[in-house]
Formats: structure tokens, C-alpha cells, sequence
């Protein structure tokens, strides 16, 4: 069962049936040459929303110990999305960043700090001027106990933020059901077009893990 933090922005309401065609996903990735759909078992795996997804995946693909990146779609109910059909904000679905990591060399909680600093975690449905349901911020996790791990690293960073005078944390926090590549146009989009769009900005408060 899927277990989604009360403090949710996830709209209700999806009315697009999507298709049983999957994306084509590019076999390489553009910058790190690794494979986009890795499935080398001793690999952990995280999936983050921050707003646009071409700034955040350029984010984690520049952190040591991050093995592969790709760009999706997840936390909706529209099956095999497209990028307009996301953009219309009937399919549920948020702008991810699919994240393959090597734990032994950087961790989870490295990975969350990243995360909580990069971007404004308290917009609900947008990310500066970036406005719509696909563009909240989210996590969602692969197992109960990373689940438990962002549910503390979120409550850690909001005392953070409260001593900072900010709003609370709007973050969907949740297991993953299931993440949709991109077009491939979109994977590592700023590396095939460096002079692209980023709306990354964070609160400017440090997360502390």
C-alpha cells in the first residue's frame, strides 16, 4: 500500500488514462555513461521531485558516489505519461529524478541534504515560478526504512526552517509506487543544452542531517 505523508500536495482527482507504450529510454547516460534503467542489485535508489527536473538531475549527477540519473515521472495515476499530458496537471504525477547511488560512497542522508538545501520544500504546488501540482516537491522511497529515514530528515529540517521563520514543509513523502521515464529529450537535458532552464533556489537555511 502506498503511504503518503498527510502533509501532502498531491491533488485528487486524475482523468487521463495514459497507454501500454513505454517511453524509449536512451542506453547510455550523457554524462556519467552509465546505464538509465540500472538494475545492478548492489545499488540503492531514491526518487526526488524538486520543481523542474532538469536542474535537480544535474544536481545529483554532479555528487560523488551517484552512479546513474534519469529524469520521470511518478506519484500520479496516469499510466506511461507524457510530458504534455503531466503539464496539464490531470495525471497526478509530479517531475522526478531518479537517483542509483553506491552507498559506500555517499549516503542517504547525504543524498537528503542535497535535496532539502537545493530547492524550497514549502510551495506546495509549485517551485518559484514554476506553478502546477508537477512541480511539488517529493520523495518516494523503495522501502519502509528509507521511507523512515526522509519522514526524519524531513521533521529534522523543519525545525530548521521554523527557527528560520519559514512555512512548514509541504514535501510528499512516500513509497514509490511506480516511476515513468521521460521523453528522452529530457535526460540530462543541461548537459545537452548547457545555457537551459534551472529554477533550482534554495530557503538558504542549512539542513543539518
Amino acid at each position: 500500500m502506498k503511504l503518503t505523508d498527510l502533509n501532502s500536495a498531491q491533488p485528487d482527482g486524475f482523468g487521463l488514462p495514459g497507454r501500454e507504450e513505454k517511453m524509449p529510454i536512451p542506453e547510455r547516460h550523457e554524462v556519467l555513461g552509465s546505464p538509465l534503467l540500472y538494475t545492478e542489485s548492489s545499488m540503492s535508489r531514491l526518487i526526488v521531485g524538486m520543481g523542474c527536473f532538469w536542474g535537480a538531475e544535474r544536481l545529483f549527477w554532479q555528487r560523488d558516489g551517484v552512479v546513474s540519473t534519469a529524469v520521470g515521472y511518478a506519484g500520479g495515476a496516469t499510466k506511461n505519461p507524457t510530458y504534455e499530458e503531466v503539464c496539464s496537471g490531470l495525471t497526478g504525477h509530479a517531475e522526478v529524478v531518479n537517483i542509483v547511488f553506491d552507498e559506500q560512497q555517499v549516503t542517504l542522508d547525504d543524498l537528503l541534504t542535497l535535496f532539502w538545501q537545493e530547492h524550497d520544500p514549502t510551495q506546495g504546488a509549485r517551485q518559484g515560478n514554476d506553478i502546477g501540482t508537477q512541480y511539488r516537491s517529493a520523495i518516494y522511497c523503495t522501502d519502509e526504512m528509507q521511507l523512515n529515514q526522509c519522514l526524519s530528515s524531513r521533521d529534522a529540517y523543519q525545525i530548521r526552517l521554523t527557527e528560520a521563520g519559514l512555512q512548514p514543509i509541504t514535501t510528499e513523502v512516500a513509497l514509490l509506487d511506480i516511476f515513468y521515464f521521460a521523453e528522452p529529450y529530457h535526460q540530462q537535458y543541461l548537459a545537452k543544452n548547457p545555457g537551459g532552464y534551472c529554477g533550482l533556489a534554495g530557503t538558504g537555511v542549512k539542513c543539518g542531517i
